[in-house]
């Protein structure tokens, strides 16, 4: 008989990544049985529109279920670690929203707890794994396209949105900061396509610059980062304009000793419709890929490591990593 479908429940609604989250593991083969969220956060009708069978239950009636194996959650930054721990510890794996955590004290704790329990803490860093461009650019570095990645430039711009945001987004406590916050989605990148395991942050700001009203809102900051010959800059904001047709035009381009590959990720705004646009230049080839309809491997695969024991989806050393070295430029941006 095939294998019972993975349960799961999301508990924190509060950013709308739950969306994609719960979305992504239905579409690779699990089942959303329940959902808490504390209060009435704006993206719970989107949540009831999307998913309309889905009940609410208790938290603690959630994490006592026996028949649930993986715990969704998109609260408030500040508050995911401690959801996270609460999970592990009664016998679920999780899958957090950037960032899994908001401060250093929260990652040691979150570590102590998956030694202790032996669960999975995987962070769904969506500008990797919920983009079909990533994917392909990940074949393409992984057979040679471009040779050896020696940089990563990653550009991460946001849409304010002002009128959609809670209370939490302009609480630099809150949501841990910007490079916390964003930035860990374009280290997570520097990681894996060079390869690395580790990086020194050779410079980190963070400022508010357009917001003076929000003082405890940063809307610019900036990375710098390497590893052995390995190099990676990283710009975040909140300052993409009203006229883009969409949140961000998020661009990736990674150097390779023989080529380049760019990623427009949401947007061409030189005019090609749709999403996921990969541009790759090497010696023979120079030339536009359509990557829309190339799969997404991270959420099968984590299905299969929560019922294998294993880490193909992401190692979680990664997954500390990037969120140590994010809560580093923060801190090292705020000094």
């Amino acid at each position: 008989m095939p294998d019972a479908p993975l349960r799961m429940a999301a508990v924190g609604l509060d950013h709308r990544h739950i969306y994609g989250q719960a979305g992504h593991m239905i579409a690779a083969g699990a089942e959303l049985v329940c959902y808490w969220t504390e209060g009435q956060p704006e993206t719970l009708p989107g949540f009831k529109k999307r998913f309309p069978d889905v009940p609410f239950q208790p938290l603690d009636d959630i994490f006592a279920r026996a028949d649930i194996d993986l715990i969704l959650i998109a609260a408030i930054p500040a508050d995911r670690a401690a959801l996270a721990i609460q999970a592990m510890e009664a016998g679920k794996d999780v899958m957090v929203d950037k960032p899994g955590c908001t401060d250093m004290d929260q990652l040691h704790a979150i570590k102590d707890c998956v030694a202790r329990t032996g669960r999975i803490w995987s962070v769904n860093f969506s500008e990797r794994f919920e983009v079909p461009s990533v994917t392909k650019a990940s074949a393409l570095v992984a057979e040679g396209a471009i040779g050896r990645v020696a940089q990563t430039v990653g550009l991460g711009p946001h849409r304010l949105n002002r009128g959609t945001r809670p209370d939490w987004f302009f609480d630099r406590k809150q949501y841990g900061g910007i490079l916390a916050d964003i930035a860990s989605h374009q280290i997570d990148q520097f990681l894996h396509f060079t390869g690395s395991t580790d990086a020194e942050i050779t410079l980190a700001r963070a400022g508010n610059y357009a917001n003076p009203d929000d003082p405890g809102l940063q809307d610019f900051g900036q990375i710098v980062l390497q590893h052995g010959d390995c190099h990676g800059f990283i710009r975040v904001d909140w300052y993409t304009p009203d006229a883009l047709p969409t949140w961000g035009d998020g661009r990736l381009t990674i150097l390779g000793t023989e080529g380049t590959i760019e990623l427009r990720k949401y947007v061409d705004i030189a005019g090609r419709p749709g999403t996921d646009h990969l541009f790759l230049v090497n010696g023979t080839k120079c030339e536009h890929m359509a990557c829309r309809d190339v799969g997404l491997p991270y959420f099968p695969a984590l299905i299969a490591d929560i019922r294998d024991r294993t880490e193909t989806a992401m190692a979680q050393s990664h997954a500390f990593k990037v969120m140590e070295l994010a809560l580093l430029a923060q801190r090292l941006a705020e000094d």
